[in-house]
């Protein structure tokens, strides 16, 4: 008797959120992508996270021993820095 075996599928949530910076105000300001890690990822895993957000930028954050990992991404390419996406990262 051969055994049937199903790869075990391990789907794991990631926190992902869009971010109004700039703004108090709902459906307002400067939106952001802003995905929480625990670790970083494969930066062609982040700009096809960029992609599929399809804002102007997301921001991924980590935290390290001495503080906190960033990047930015807009939906082509990896930034050196965006403002409203550090904002959005602050839950500013």
């Amino acid at each position: 008797m051969q055994l049937n075996r199903q790869r075990e599928k391990i789907v794991k949530t990631i926190p992902l959120f869009q971010v109004d910076a700039f703004t108090s105000q709902p459906f307002s300001g400067n939106p952001a992508a802003v995905c929480l890690l625990d670790k970083i990822a494969d930066a062609r895993w982040m700009q096809a996270v960029g992609a599929e957000m399809n804002l102007s930028e997301t921001a991924f954050v980590w935290r390290e021993a001495d503080g906190f990992g960033l990047r930015w991404f807009t939906p082509t390419v990896e930034v050196d820095l965006c403002g409203h996406a550090t904002l959005a990262e602050t839950g500013g």
